[in-house]
């Protein structure tokens, strides 16, 4: 995720880096009486504060027939408290300078906002406040649920790559709640009630099942008295149900075709691969720019310049999650080219990084990328803040600092043998997209 936001800078390097890392060795962690989690971070680069409240759950949490349920929360939230007005949240932080926003995954759901330091206070009451006095009106239930069933719409329904990536999830996952739509099921947003809401409300947000990220111009003596005063105060909940499911291994690669109305064609592959816990999630990272890292990647090179089959290539590892999720290639076709044609040349690709070693400077040029990524991204403290978010949900913000050894470890040997181990056509899913013409 992080490497993304500078590939296209570093593309053509391939010598060495020595990076000078501001790594997780300067973040303090604080407890709190009732089980909340305070992570900080001082910088003072700029004069600006983020602070986030991470709830540990989202989709991954809910159940069948209740798909979107976490989504839906994250838009209530923002309907107020007994001493905060519907939509009032917003046009605080706003009035005072800042920017605001929330956002739910499959593993968590994150409130935040970016302010200057003297007015950081205001995000701080507010996110205390709707922790614990949320009141989910019933007067904007049904408008709300409209507001989201369009939005699915939207950003699913009308998009083509995000309809075909959605069925081919829930294809490659048959047990697992990382097959069903964060955003939910068009059926079940329908179905959902005001007390499902409420119930979830009350199961999930609580103290000891969040935790406070804070990076940029503050001081830790100033902050963390008032984050004592404005939290300490509410009740620890009772501890939320653990998700505590294994898919099963998959023995034999699955497909699935959607027709849907859209100019041209997309190929996905997905296979399955484990997460961060594994120690051959640094060689994966890199496999994937190896693939379609920058215009100078294998697949890029190969069927975007030479062969002139696809628009644009993707390659994916989703290692940063609390359970395996997966690895990933997208390809956007060009008109007149075959979705066969395209997965046998992607395949053949492939195949070769199985049976032979990339170059040395291969391996070096993906590296560097990586590495300039993860540093280029510590200039925003927002950045650094996500950064920090991410890796305590998913095993541990600690993490972070064995990150970058664990890259510059990975040999071309390694490339190779997680190639051949995990991108098995047995543990895949393909989906292809068929376009067809508008009714």
């Amino acid at each position: 995720m992080l490497r993304r936001l500078s590939l296209l800078l570093v593309s053509l390097l391939s010598i060495p880096f020595n990076f000078t890392i501001a790594g997780a060795a300067q973040v303090q962690e604080f407890v709190l009486d009732n089980g909340l989690k305070v992570l900080l971070l001082e910088d003072h680069k700029s004069p600006a504060v983020t602070f986030q409240v991470w709830y540990r759950v989202g989709g991954r949490n809910e159940k069948d027939g209740k798909s979107g349920l976490a989504h839906f929360l994250e838009h209530m939230m923002f309907k107020g408290t007994p001493t905060t007005k519907p939509e009032e949240y917003s046009r605080i932080i706003a009035k005072n300078g800042g920017r605001s926003n929330a956002f739910t995954t499959s593993d968590c759901t994150v409130y935040f906002a970016t302010m200057s330091r003297e007015k950081i206070n205001f995000e701080l009451e507010l996110e205390a406040d709707r922790m614990a006095n949320a009141l989910l009106g019933d007067t904007y239930f049904e408008p709300e649920k409209k507001v989201i069933q369009e939005e699915r719409r939207l950003r699913t329904e009308d998009n083509p790559a995000s309809a075909l990536g959605e069925v081919a999830s829930a294809v490659a996952f048959t047990i697992h709640p990382y097959r069903r739509p964060v955003v939910g099921w068009m059926e079940d947003i329908q179905n959902l009630t005001r007390q499902d809401l409420v119930d979830f409300y009350k199961l999930y947000y609580a103290p000891n099942n969040a935790f406070i990220v804070v990076v940029g111009d503050f001081s830790t003596d100033e902050i963390l008295p008032k984050i004592k005063a404005a939290f300490g105060k509410i009740p620890r909940g009772a501890e939320p149900p653990k998700v505590q499911v294994t898919e099963p291994e998959q023995r034999g690669e699955r497909k699935v075709n959607l027709k849907k109305e859209a100019e041209l064609p997309f190929v996905l592959q997905f296979y399955h691969a484990p997460n961060l816990k594994s120690p051959d999630s640094f060689a994966l990272d890199l496999l994937s720019v190896v693939l379609a890292g920058g215009r100078s990647s294998r697949l890029y090179h190969e069927l975007v310049y030479q062969k002139r089959l696809v628009r644009g290539v993707d390659a994916d590892y989703s290692g940063v999650s609390v359970d395996p999720m997966g690895f990933s290639i997208d390809t956007q076709l060009l008109p007149g080219i075959e979705p066969a044609n395209v997965e046998r040349e992607m395949d053949r690709l492939v195949d070769k990084l199985k049976s032979e070693l990339i170059s040395e400077r291969e391996l070096q040029k993906a590296k560097n990328q990586i590495e300039a990524a993860f540093v280029f991204a510590q200039d925003s403290i927002y950045g650094q803040a996500m950064k920090i978010g991410f890796y305590e949900v998913a095993g541990g913000w600690r993490q972070m600092d064995g990150y970058l050894d664990g890259i510059r470890k990975v040999t071309r040997e390694d490339i190779r043998r997680v190639a051949k181990q995990y991108l098995d056509r047995d543990r895949r899913t393909v989906g292809t997209l068929i376009p067809i013409k508008s009714k």
